[in-house]
């Protein structure tokens, strides 16, 4: 005989696998009706796949000779081919696959620790890859992945990382100040979109690796750390290409409007859990009653940043600061925005996708496709993913560009020292390159 315990332990696991089917299936046909809303947004920019799984990926940008070249490559893609993708109307299946997965096989890390000027640290996790050994020598691309904004290293992400450690890249992850076990010894969190630990630790990354091209490709909520330090860095970013895997683009919208709560509510509990450690020192500037009984991701970042002692600032002042795209119009390196249609996340493409930006600018470049959900973008086979593939062939085609308008332009052609491209030392873009 089953005791009572059992009983209610198994009407509780149903009652929640319940929970889970209805809020799965909601978001299926709330997400289908949405698609088609935004059929007609979605018709814009160049279509330069019909076949396969994708449906009708899009590639929406000024026109340019980059642009031109961008969609040859990446219709040539064969992630892109690959035939038809699982799941390809659950974006939340999708999404969670992705969060929950673990990579394959498991990666060795190399933790590295730098300080900032004001004492603080943040972390490098770089990538050996599961042989002990470092995946590209001198001259190889530095890719630098940044994690979401409540610092989760996810399991595509690390996956995105083992792919690019086996093309020669030398992938690193980014951890802020007291993240992913990160040490706090300053009583002060990044913000949003606050870059300026991420250009000391790019600053740091070119000096290591002086003769190495410097890539960043960051994820979901994450990626309005890497836009906001795109445009305040303009030129002087020291990066020769960016990627964002499904961005949040306009932040404070992002948290005002509410998440999905199989998104929000696993997130939150990560952040609390991580803070709870530095309850002690935080106490000095932050409410941490109030913090730790957040019911929401805004209510947290509202008290983690705008009710600090002893300068307190309001909502509004602080997205005034840290909204991804506040200075979207001086970045000067290309960036690929993968997003899908169906994002549960980001949330309504129409009202979440900044198209003007990609109208105008020649340097942002809007991959749009009907389904993939948030980061998820599934393909056939163990933890495989066409959006990493996606981004890696984006690097790819980047180089190739850069290499054909050295060899037009009569420039000096850069030594050949390994891994899968090279390209000169000091790297500037040029206007012409997106005319």
């Amino acid at each position: 005989m089953v005791p009572p315990e059992g009983l209610v332990a198994a009407a509780a696991l149903l009652v929640g696998l319940g929970l889970l089917a209805l809020c799965l299936w909601a978001g299926r046909v709330e997400l289908a009706g949405a698609w088609g809303e935004e059929e007609e947004e979605e018709e814009e920019g160049m279509l330069f796949l019909t076949e396969g799984g994708s449906g009708r990926c899009r590639l929406l940008c000024k026109p340019s000779a980059l642009a031109q070249h961008l969609v040859r490559s990446l219709g040539r893609s064969v992630a892109l081919r690959g035939g038809p993708w699982p799941w390809p109307r659950w974006p939340r299946l999708q999404m969670l696959q992705q969060l929950l997965q673990p990579p394959e096989p498991e990666p060795a890390v190399a933790r590295e620790l730098l300080q900032m000027p004001d004492t603080g640290l943040v972390a490098l996790d770089w990538l050996v890859g599961p042989w002990g050994a470092a995946g590209g020598g001198g001259s190889s691309p530095v890719l630098l992945l940044i994690p979401n904004a409540a610092g989760k290293v996810t399991g595509g992400l690390l996956q995105l990382g083992l792919r690019a450690l086996e093309r020669g890249f030398v992938p690193v992850v980014f951890n802020r100040r007291g993240h992913n076990g990160c040490p706090l010894t300053t009583p002060r969190l990044q913000p949003f979109g606050d870059p300026r630990d991420l250009r000391e630790t790019i600053t740091y990354l070119r000096c290591r690796h002086p003769g190495a091209p410097l890539l960043a490709v960051s994820e979901g909520s994450g990626s309005g750390l890497l836009l906001a330090y795109l445009g305040e860095s303009g030129s002087s970013s020291r990066l020769a290409a960016a990627a964002c895997i499904s961005p949040i683009f306009r932040g404070r919208d992002w948290f005002e409007s509410g998440m999905p709560w199989l998104y929000e509510w696993p997130l939150l509990l990560h952040l609390k859990q991580g803070l709870s450690r530095y309850s002690r020192s935080l106490a000095e500037v932050v409410d941490m009653e109030k913090l730790l009984r957040s019911r929401s991701l805004r209510d947290l970042e509202e008290t983690l940043f705008c009710g600090t002692k002893p300068h307190s600032t309001s909502w509004e002042t602080y997205w005034d600061r840290n909204e991804p795209l506040r200075d979207a119009d001086e970045a000067a390196v290309p960036v690929l925005c993968l997003c899908s249609a169906d994002d549960p996340v980001r949330g309504a493409a129409a009202h979440s996708l900044p198209l003007e930006l990609f109208r105008t600018s020649p340097y942002f470049f809007l991959l749009l496709t009907p389904h993939g959900g948030h980061c998820g973008f599934p393909q056939r086979g163990s933890g495989r993913c066409w959006g990493h593939e996606a981004v890696l062939e984006y690097f790819r085609a980047m180089a190739e560009f850069l290499r054909a308008e050295e060899r037009r332009k009569g420039l000096p052609r850069a030594r050949r020292l390994g891994g899968p491209f090279v390209e000169p030392p000091m790297f500037t873009w040029q206007r012409s390159y997106t005319r």
